[in-house]
């Protein structure tokens, strides 16, 4: 254990504040040149149109990479992609123990057999309640509310201090699945003295208080039983009690429920494997949908986010063998629209409308209720647990901000303004920023994982832009071309503005450009290349404005 002179308490976030997604939280306890360390959480979030081809993003932790003899532990508070999706890549790059809760380990296992990863996770399961050592810090995990099963705050305790890590959580007085938030155990925590509160962000802008799941449940069924055909649905496959809300609805309406959608199948498994969908009838299969009666079926989807290879997506493009929609048949959306998602959701939208498909949103009933805390509920957690320190994270900066004031009218006068990379003391004493270190974002790119340059990204998106242009210059033994170049355009336009063919342009300015070198300087291979590269791209530019990636190879 840490040496307890001079031994402080410091949070240093290497993502997930500051932004929504990629939550990956380090605490460390100890003096400042022997500090052990746990993380909370190894999250990823998604690329957006500036990755071409990459899969995720994942955190940069080179600076705990650098730490790993004093790493005591990985601490999952629940199974969301943005708190524990780059485990499995990410940890055979730390190596420490990891704790999960039942349902998260079952969904890291059956991800594990999914993307056929050899390497195991070592797992040590937790539930709510549970109070277990990891190193120098005593961790107890609290039971909240969220749109999955068993989610978790923590407190962290260490001989100076504790805090509380919320995870993400709300309060809702009736959840399709068990436990209610213990407003007790906060309680009680509060009463002996909390530190400091690192606390969910996500719905610091929203006034008010959450709708409960089990109204949620009521829209749905309230949408189901008016419609006159096939009702699809799609939702976060996560959602445990979102699927059962559906399933219930769809019992209620007498139907049926088929789901589409692997990682649906894959929760759905582990969820029924724990005991949370019982009592509920089977779901049927792709082969008994022609036999159901339009009004009889509910479609259970994955996509919500316009993934272009989810079950929706496949349905909008009429993609599926067995399964399709008709025109007066309606389609939920289920979810919120994370931000960058707009466009391709968007564009799924609009191929259901064209088949005649309605669609329903949260704004028409209610259809989906987000499973972070407005601000009615932050300021309950505050009453609660009457931290010394509010350490907003899990937001945007327009979140974070919008969190801070509350914290402060409610009391807490120490508000750091905490960022990624940013070490904070938390105890003993005020909170102060005492360091920054490394951060950044590493891509998830196919089988291979690194930064924008050891990947290709770089290039990959100057090709997007402009495209590729490969030469092939073969000289004789006197170091004359032995024939007109061999030159392939791929991503150009096929001709120029006076009609001409656009490689024949290049291959014109490629041959201009070898006959200006002098015979003897032809013997430089590199500068022949050279020289037909730069042409080859200024004459590109010159008819078209944009510049190509161009490769020539010169052979004798």
């Amino acid at each position: 254990m840490a040496d307890e002179n001079n031994a402080e308490l410091v949070f240093v976030p290497l993502g997930g504040v500051g932004e929504i997604g990629m939550n990956f939280a380090l605490y460390g306890f100890g003096p400042p040149n022997a500090r052990e360390w746990i993380v909370i959480d190894v999250g990823v979030t998604f690329p957006g149109p500036d990755l071409p081809g990459v899969d995720l993003v994942l955190p940069d932790i080179r600076f705990i990479e650098e730490r790993l003899d004093d790493l005591r532990g990985i601490i999952i508070t629940h199974a969301h992609e943005d708190h524990y999706g780059a485990l499995l890549d990410l940890w055979p790059r730390l190596k420490a123990p990891v704790w999960m809760t039942p349902f998260s380990a079952g969904l890291l296992e059956a991800k594990r057999a999914a993307e056929a990863k050899s390497l195991k996770v070592p797992v040590e399961i937790y539930k709510a309640g549970s109070t277990f050592e990891v190193g120098p810090f005593s961790i107890e995990a609290i039971g909240v509310t969220h749109s999955i099963p068993e989610p978790v705050s923590l407190a962290i305790t260490t001989p100076v201090g504790t805090v509380i890590h919320t995870g993400d959580w709300k309060i809702d007085p009736a959840p399709t699945l068990p436990p209610l938030i213990d407003e007790n155990r906060f309680r009680e925590l509060g009463q002996k003295g909390v530190a400091a509160l690192i606390c969910d962000s996500t719905n610091a802008l929203r006034e008010g208080e959450s709708p409960s799941e089990e109204a949620v449940g009521e829209g749905i069924r309230g949408v189901i039983e008016k419609a006159p055909g096939r009702v699809a649905i799609t939702t976060f496959s996560s959602n445990v009690g979102r699927i059962k809300s559906v399933a219930e609805a769809a019992l209620a309406t007498d139907r049926q429920v088929l789901v589409l959608g692997r990682s649906l199948k894959r929760v759905i498994d582990v969820a029924s494997d724990l005991g949370y969908l019982e009592g509920l009838p089977p779901f049927i299969g792709e082969e008994d949908y022609g036999y159901i009666p339009r009004d009889k079926v509910v479609i259970l989807c994955t996509g919500s986010q316009g993934e272009p290879r989810a079950a929706l997506a496949k349905l909008a493009r009429d993609e599926f063998r067995n399964v399709a929609l008709s025109p007066g048949d309606i389609v939920i959306y289920s979810s919120r629209t994370i931000p960058g998602n707009e466009k391709p959701i968007l564009e799924t939208k609009n191929l259901l409308i064209e088949q005649g498909v309605r669609i329903v949103e949260d704004s028409d009933a209610l259809v989906h209720v987000s499973g972070h805390p407005r601000r009615s509920e932050l300021r309950r957690m505050y009453e609660w647990v009457k931290p010394q320190i509010a350490v907003p994270v899990h937001g945007e900066a327009a979140h974070l901000m919008g969190h801070a004031q509350l914290a402060r009218d409610c009391g807490v006068t120490d508000v750091p303004k905490v960022r990624n990379g940013d070490m904070v003391r938390l105890a003993p004493g005020p909170s102060k920023i005492i360091d920054q270190v490394p951060i950044g974002r590493v891509l998830k790119d196919g089988r291979l994982i690194g930064d924008e340059v050891a990947t290709g990204v770089r290039d990959r998106r100057k090709l997007s832009f402009a495209g590729h242009v490969a030469v092939n210059v073969v000289l004789d033994d006197r170091y004359e071309l032995a024939g007109d170049p061999d030159l392939v355009a791929i991503g150009l336009p096929e001709s120029n503005g006076r009609g001409d063919e656009f490689e024949e342009v290049l291959l014109d300015a490629a041959i201009g450009a070898f006959d200006s070198i002098p015979r003897q300087r032809r013997k430089d291979l590199d500068l022949v290349s050279e020289a037909v590269r730069r042409a080859v791209r200024s004459s590109a530019n010159e008819v078209w404005g944009k510049k190509p990636i161009v490769t020539v190879f010169v052979t004798r």
